[in-house]
């Protein structure tokens, strides 16, 4: 008789950091992994110890699983991999304790809070040998997710240039998470290094020059810049207009209702509040036509929860996930190189900036 064959027992994970998105990975994220037998916490690790009830409400977890240090965490618990969650300016020293234990790491967007700290962890990752991939998740939603099928169908011809709009209200402090108001940068450190990534997998390209104006109007409680306007030239000749503000006075098109328009040869893929469009007109606009197009259905989530069970399957031997750490230093370099344009009022060179990085001493 032929052998039975098992599926494989699920990955063992420990999640570092229980905030505004780690709620959201117990919420959603492990419960999926969990029913689907593809991972299963052990563990969670917080500064914060009154955040740990929500924890051992939504996965169970005894108070003995749940820790004020993540080195505590793996010297008690065998897993197989990390998951970051924790602000930006602490990846470096997480990841890094995680990695002196040789364990994989699925870490939140971005790599880091700074190029040559992105580059650091790329390298301390590589000489660990273990594998890493970052949580790009909108890139990973469905109708993002189509609409990059759609113009890679090549139905309706070579793609010339995308617009892409992201504006909300989010003005008053706090509204967008207190740290966010506190930190520089915060709409490109926080909000359009997702619609980067997303716009490289659109373009299917890498990024040859970005040419960047921020500022934040008199009315937004942020420390940092909140409102942006960035050319973005991609190294195969498709161009981006991108228009980025959290203190409007409307939400036209918040998380998860971007608008995004790529003009191809034959026609115009228009997405706007999760639908997807194409339109076609003879000269002058006569005979304009509009037909919505399906989205797509292939899987049964998407974001994070996509994004984990891709990572999941690379560490069974799958192929490595479109945010690998190696692919996302592509993403870092347009963010920072987007914030140095800002800075200095240069259009930048990412490529030579990711070099310029990469070579000076860290």
């Amino acid at each position: 008789m032929p052998s039975e064959t098992k599926d494989p027992p699920p990955l063992r994970c420990v999640q570092v950091g229980l905030g505004e998105w780690g709620e959201n990975w117990c919420r959603v994220v492990l419960p999926y992994l969990r029913r689907r037998g593809i991972a299963e916490p052990v563990a969670i690790v917080d500064v914060d110890e009154s955040r740990f009830s929500l924890a051992q409400e939504t996965l169970g977890l005894p108070s003995s699983c749940c820790y004020t240090s993540l080195k505590r965490a793996l010297a008690d618990n065998d897993c197989d991999f990390v998951i970051v969650v924790v602000p930006p300016v602490a990846h470096e020293e997480v990841i890094g304790t995680a990695l002196e234990q040789r364990r994989h790491v699925l870490c939140e967007k971005p790599l880091a809070d700074s190029l040559p700290g992105c580059l650091r962890i790329s390298e301390q990752v590589s000489n660990a040998g273990v594998k890493m991939a970052v949580t790009m998740s909108h890139r990973f939603d469905q109708d993002k997710q189509s609409l990059q099928s759609a113009v890679e169908s090549g139905k309706y011809g070579p793609l010339n240039y995308l617009v892409y709009r992201f504006t909300g209200n989010y003005r008053a402090f706090g509204s967008w998470g207190e740290f966010r108001h506190r930190i520089a940068d915060p709409l490109l450190v926080e909000g359009s290094v997702h619609h980067f990534d997303i716009i490289r997998a659109i373009a299917a390209s890498d990024a040859k020059t970005v040419y960047a104006k921020t500022w934040n109007p008199a009315w937004g409680e942020y420390a940092g810049d909140s409102t942006a306007l960035i050319i973005i030239e991609m190294l195969n000749g498709v161009r981006c207009l991108y228009e980025g503000a959290k203190a409007n006075a409307s939400t036209m098109n918040g998380w998860g209702q971007d608008y995004i328009r790529a003009e191809c040869e034959y026609g115009t893929l228009e997405l706007n509040h999760r639908k997807l469009t194409v339109l076609k007109s003879g000269p002058g606009g006569k005979d304009l036509t509009r037909e919505r197009l399906g989205l797509r259905r292939d899987r049964p989530k998407w974001l994070n929860s996509a994004i984990a069970e891709d990572f999941c399957d690379w560490l069974r031997g799958g192929p490595p996930p479109p945010t690998n750490y190696v692919d996302n230093l592509q993403c870092c370099a347009l963010l920072f190189g987007a914030i140095e344009a800002a800075h200095t009022g240069r259009c930048i060179d990412v490529q030579a900036f990711l070099a310029e990085a990469a070579m000076s001493p860290t």
